[in-house]
């Protein structure tokens, strides 16, 4: 998983809109990259919103923000339609992203295991160097850990 001080990885991804996105345009911003495990189920979606909600003291703040998850577009789009994101998420279908920025990984949950996405934020400054790992995400209150 990628620690304080490690570089933004290069990557390309498609949005919620089927729209390329990549590491390149955030060159020089400071920069949010959210993963969660799946579209529309309750902590992500309290996640999403959460940072939704405080999307305009986010923004005056410089951050760019990007969700990631291994949904498909179609997906991510009711997502975003249904919560009224304000910012791009991204269909990470292939693991690429999400491998560079090491977040697959094994999971328990009621006794089972299994490989997943492990809720994590990483925040990067306009150099492109990560700032921040938020690992214990609080999906109700999330922008505040941000901004802390």
């Amino acid at each position: 998983m990628l620690k304080v001080g490690d570089s933004l990885p290069e990557f390309v991804g498609t949005n919620q809109e089927g729209k390329e996105i990549n590491s390149e345009q955030f060159k020089g911003k400071k920069l949010v990259v959210f993963f969660y495990p799946k579209a529309s189920t309750p902590g992500c979606t309290a996640e999403a919103c959460n940072l939704r909600d405080n999307y305009s003291v986010l923004k005056k703040k410089g951050y760019q923000l990007l969700g990631v998850s291994a949904d498909s577009v179609k997906r991510q789009k009711n997502f975003s339609d249904k919560n009224e994101l304000p910012f791009d998420i991204i269909a990470d279908e292939n693991h690429d992203i999400i491998g560079k920025f090491g977040v697959w990984q094994l999971k328990k949950f009621m006794g089972r295991e299994f490989m997943g996405i492990v809720r994590t934020t990483f925040v990067f400054d306009e150099n492109g160097i990560c700032t921040q790992v938020i690992d214990k995400v609080k999906t109700k209150d999330h922008a505040a850990q941000i901004l802390e």
